[in-house]
C-alpha cells in the first residue's frame, strides 16, 4: 500500500510542477521535498511517472521551475555527500534525486538554449538555507558541484562502501576519508576483496548510470573532425579536480575484470538467483570507455615503482587514461587479461542442458575497452602477443564476427572487431602465435578443419566476405590487409583455409568484379602479396597452398594476360548488371560445419541500430612499415600529394552512416581523389566513374606475378611427371612430393616484408565516438534513458 501511496504523491509533485505557472521559490521546501523526502519509487517508477512531454512543456513554459528542481536536486547530493548518508532516509533522498536528475538531465542536453545551465552558477540559490553550494565551494559550477558530489557518494561508508569503524556511534568523516583504501575490488593496485553487498552494488549502479547521463551530453552534439573539442563533463570528472579519480578508476577496472557471470557453475543459478554484479560491471565497463574517450594530452611513461599510489602525481590530463597508459606489472596484465578473456568468452561456452549457464551481453562495450587498453598501454600490447593467451581473445572476436556477419544491425561490431585485428596484426608475435593448433569446439557455422588458429581466421574472414551482407564491403580492405601481416610468419595452411584463400583470388578476379569500381583491383594485390609473402618465407611448410596454387594456375594465368580493350571491359560491365552478389556464393570446397554451430540470421525486424560515421579507407588507416633483417620495424614515409591534403582537411564531414552503400557518396572525403570509395553502389559508382583501358593497364602492369609464375614454371612440370610416371590421382601423394620439393635459388630475390601497422586518425576517433555512444544508447533500455530525445551524434533506424 506504501509504495503505491509513494507513486500517487510523486505523480501529484509532478503534475503541481507541470501546472504551475508561476516559479516556486527555491526556500519553499515544502514543495520540492515532495519529490525526494518521503517517497520511495524506483528509477523505472520515474521513468514512467515523468512523461518526456511534460519534461519539455516545465522547459519551455515555466524554465525557471526546472532550473529550481535540478538544483534542489543537486543540492540534496551535495548534503548527503558532506553528511556520509548515516540514516536510511538520508539515503534514499539521495537515490531519488539520482533518479530525477538521470531522468531529466536528456531534455537539458537536447535544447541548446539550456546545455550551458549546468556550468553557470545558481545565482541566489544558496538562501535555501543552506550555502554549501555558493559559499564552501566558491561558487562552483552546478556541473562541479553535481560530479564532485558523485563522487564521494560512490566511496559513503555504508552507502556504497563496506564501513571499515568499529564501534556503532563511531561516524566517518567524508572529507577525511581516504577512499584508496575503500577499492570495490581487489585486483590492479589492490589486494583485498571487500565482502559483497548487493545493496552497496545496487547503489553504485544508480550513481554510475546519473555519471553516464551527466557524460552522455555528447550524444546531443553534431559529430565534429574535430578531435580537441572535449566533453567538459569527462574532462572536469577525470581531472586532478576529482580527488577520487584514481580509486574509482581501480575500482571501476578491477569490477570489470574480477567478474565471474557463471560462478560456482551450477546449472541455470541465474534463473534462481538475481545477480546484481552484473548491473554494475555493465555501468562501470560503460563509464570507463566513454572516459577513456578523450586523450587529453598524451599521457606519460609507465611508472618505474610497482605501487598504484604513485600514479596519483599525474599531469592535469585525463587521469582515467593516463592511469591506463600507466599500469606496468606483469599481475596486473595478467589480472586485466584474463578477465576480458573470460568475459568475451562467456557467450561462446556450450553445455549439455540448453541455456544452464548465464550469458552476458555487453561484449562490445568490452571490445571497447580491450581496444582501449591495447591502443593507450603498449606494454599491455606486448603482453598480450608475448604468449598464446592473445588467442582466448582471438577465438571469441572471430566467433562474434562470424555470428553477426548476416545482421545489419550489428555492422558496428564488425568494425570493432577487425579494427581490433588489424591493430594486433601489425605486430609480429601475433602472426608467430596464429601458429598453435585450433582444437576448441566453439560453435561456428564454418567448415570443420584440422589446423591452426591461422586457418580458423582465414576460414572466418572468407565466410564474411562471401556470405556476409552486401554493406560490409568496405571492410574487404581491412580484412586482406589482416592476412598480409600474418602471411610471412604461417608456417602451414590447411587444405580448407588454402581454398578458402584461391577461392577469393578466383572470385575478386573476374573481369566484372575489377572492372566494378576503381578499388576492386586492390584486393587482387593483397592476395597475390600474402601468396608471395607465404611463398618467400614459409615455403617448406606450406605444401597444400603451393598443391591449390597449382590446381588453380589458370586464375594466375587470366590475371597475367588480363584484357584491357573496350569490347571486353563493356561486356564485364554488362554481366555486373545482371550479377546482384559481389561475390558467387558457392564456395570451392565447401564443407560440413563445426558441431553445434547456428548459421547466422539477420536481425530480427524492429530492431533498433545506431547508424555510424563513414570509416577511413586502409590507407588512412594504416601506414607501412618494412620489416628489417634484425627484425625490427621502420617506418616508410608516406608521400604527400595534393589530394590527400585536400582530404585530410575535409575528413569526416557529415555523419553518413557507413553500412549504407546507397548513402556513401559524400565518404569519398576519407581517401584521396585516386582511391575513392571502393563501396559506392552500382548505380553512383557507373555515375561517378568508367573503366578506361588506360586505367586497367595502369595496375596490371604492377601486379606481383612473377614469383608465383616462377613457382608454376618450375613444378607445374614435375607434378605432371610425377602424375604420368606413377599413374597417380591420389593429391596426398603430390603433397607429399611438393612437402619435400625446394625452390632454393630458383625464386626471384625475396621481396622486404611489408606490414601495414594501424594508425589513428581523426576519421577513426571519429568513428569510434559514434559507435561507442550508440553502443550505450541501444544497451541502456531499462530504463530507456535517451529514448524519444533528440539524439544528434547519430541516427536511430529500426531494421
Amino acid at each position: 500500500m506504501g509504495s503505491s501511496d509513494s507513486k500517487l504523491n510523486f505523480r501529484k509533485a509532478v503534475i503541481q510542477l507541470t501546472t504551475k505557472t508561476q516559479p516556486v521559490e527555491a526556500t519553499e521546501d515544502a514543495f520540492w521535498d515532495q519529490f525526494w523526502a518521503d517517497t520511495t519509487i524506483t528509477v523505472q517508477d520515474v521513468f514512467a511517472l515523468v512523461p518526456a512531454a511534460e519534461i519539455r512543456a516545465v522547459r519551455e513554459e515555466s524554465p525557471s521551475n526546472l532550473a529550481t528542481l535540478c538544483y534542489k536536486a543537486v543540492e540534496k547530493l551535495v548534503q548527503g555527500a558532506e553528511s556520509g548518508c548515516p540514516t536510511d532516509r538520508e539515503k534514499q533522498v539521495i537515490l531519488n534525486c539520482t533518479r530525477i536528475l538521470t531522468r531529466i538531465l536528456p531534455y537539458i542536453f537536447e535544447d541548446q538554449d539550456w546545455r550551458g545551465f549546468f556550468w553557470s552558477t545558481v545565482p541566489g540559490a544558496g538562501h535555501a538555507g543552506t550555502d554549501e553550494l555558493d559559499d564552501d565551494d566558491g561558487a562552483r559550477p552546478l556541473a562541479e558541484s553535481l560530479l564532485l558530489a558523485i563522487a564521494d557518494l560512490l566511496f559513503c561508508p555504508d552507502f556504497t562502501v563496506h564501513s571499515h569503524r568499529r564501534g556503532p556511534d563511531s561516524v566517518e568523516n567524508m572529507q577525511s576519508l581516504d577512499s584508496c583504501e575503500y577499492i570495490w575490488e581487489a585486483g590492479v593496485g589492490f589486494a583485498q576483496s571487500p565482502p559483497l553487498n548487493y545493496i552497496h552494488d545496487l547503489n553504485r549502479a544508480e550513481l554510475l548510470r546519473l555519471l553516464l547521463t551527466c557524460f552522455s551530453e555528447a550524444m546531443y552534439l553534431p559529430p565534429s573532425p574535430d578531435n580537441s573539442v572535449l566533453n567538459p563533463w569527462v574532462t572536469f570528472f577525470c581531472s586532478t579536480e576529482n580527488r577520487h579519480a584514481l580509486p574509482l578508476f581501480t575500482s571501476l577496472l578491477n569490477v570489470v575484470c574480477a567478474y565471474d557471470p557463471v560462478g560456482y557453475g551450477i546449472p541455470y543459478n541465474h534463473l534462481l538467483f538475481a545477480d546484481y554484479r552484473e548491473q554494475l560491471v555493465e555501468q562501470a565497463v560503460q563509464i570507463l570507455i566513454v572516459t577513456l574517450e578523450h586523450d587529453g594530452g598524451a599521457p606519460r611513461p609507465a611508472a618505474s615503482s610497482s605501487s598504484i599510489e604513485e600514479l596519483e602525481n599525474a599531469g592535469p590530463e585525463n587521469l582515467f587514461v593516463n592511469y591506463l597508459s600507466r599500469i606496468h606489472r606483469e599481475e596486473d596484465f595478467d589480472f586485466v587479461l584474463k578477465g576480458l578473456a573470460r568475459l568475451l568468452t562467456n557467450p561462446l561456452a556450450q553445455t549439455y542442458l540448453p541455456h544452464s549457464t548465464k550469458k552476458i551481453q555487453f561484449h562490445q562495450e568490452l571490445l571497447v575497452l580491450f581496444w582501449k587498453l591495447c591502443d593507450f598501454n603498449k606494454k599491455f600490447l606486448f603482453f598480450v602477443l608475448k604468449s598464446s593467451d592473445v588467442l582466448d581473445v582471438l577465438v571469441p572476436i572471430l566467433y562474434y564476427l562470424n555470428d553477426a556477419r548476416a545482421d545489419q544491425s550489428r555492422v558496428g561490431l564488425m568494425h570493432i572487431g577487425v579494427f581490433i585485428l588489424l591493430l594486433l596484426s601489425g605486430e609480429r608475435n601475433f602472426g608467430v602465435r596464429l601458429n598453435k593448433p585450433y582444437s576448441l569446439h566453439v560453435p561456428m557455422d564454418i567448415p570443420v578443419f584440422t589446423g591452426t588458429h591461422a586457418d580458423l581466421l582465414i576460414v572466418v574472414f572468407h565466410k564474411i566476405i562471401t556470405t556476409g551482407h552486401q554493406r560490409l564491403q568496405p571492410l574487404f580492405d581491412c580484412l586482406l590487409t589482416i592476412i598480409v601481416n600474418v602471411s610471412p610468419y604461417l608456417k602451414s595452411l590447411s587444405m580448407v583455409a588454402a581454398n578458402k584463400l584461391l577461392h577469393l583470388l578466383e572470385a575478386f578476379s573476374t573481369t566484372w568484379f575489377l572492372f566494378s569500381t576503381v578499388q576492386n583491383h586492390h584486393l587482387v594485390f593483397f592476395l597475390l602479396e600474402a601468396f608471395n609473402n607465404i611463398i618467400q618465407y614459409q615455403f617448406d611448410g606450406n605444401c597444400n597452398l603451393v598443391y591449390a596454387i597449382i590446381r588453380k594456375r589458370n586464375v594466375f594465368h587470366q590475371l597475367a594476360n588480363l584484357p584491357s580493350d573496350p569490347a571486353t571491359i563493356q561486356k564485364a560491365l554488362q554481366r555486373k548488371k545482371k550479377s546482384p552478389d559481389v561475390i558467387s556464393r558457392t564456395s570451392s570446397q565447401e564443407t560440413v560445419s563445426m558441431e553445434g554451430s547456428r548459421p547466422a540470421v539477420p536481425a530480427e525486424p524492429g530492431t533498433l541500430k545506431a547508424s555510424l560515421v563513414a570509416m577511413p579507407g586502409i590507407d588512412k588507416l594504416t601506414e607501412k612499415s618494412q620489416v628489417s633483417e634484425d627484425g625490427t620495424m621502420v617506418s616508410i614515409p608516406k608521400l604527400d600529394s595534393p589530394q590527400t591534403v585536400h582530404s585530410d582537411q575535409s575528413a569526416a564531414a557529415g555523419t553518413s552512416d557507413t553500412e549504407s552503400n546507397s548513402g556513401r557518396d559524400n565518404e569519398d572525403v576519407f581517401y584521396t581523389e585516386a582511391e575513392m570509395e571502393r563501396s559506392l553502389s552500382s548505380a553512383s559508382s557507373t555515375s561517378l566513374w568508367t573503366p578506361t583501358p588506360e586505367w586497367i593497364l595502369s595496375w596490371k602492369c604492377k601486379l606481383p606475378l612473377q614469383t608465383i609464375m616462377r613457382l608454376l614454371q618450375v613444378l607445374v612440370p614435375q607434378v605432371e611427371k610425377i602424375c604420368i610416371d606413377k599413374g597417380l590421382t591420389d593429391e596426398s601423394e603430390i603433397l607429399k612430393f611438393l612437402q619435400h620439393g625446394t625452390l632454393v635459388g630458383l625464386l626471384p630475390v625475396p621481396h622486404p616484408i611489408l606490414i601495414r601497422k594501424y594508425q589513428a586518425n581523426a576519421g577513426t576517433a571519429m568513428w569510434f565516438r559514434t559507435y561507442m555512444w550508440g553502443v550505450v544508447y541501444l544497451r541502456n533500455v531499462d530504463p530507456p534513458i535517451w529514448y524519444d530525445t533528440d539524439v544528434r551524434l547519430f541516427e536511430i533506424q529500426r531494421m
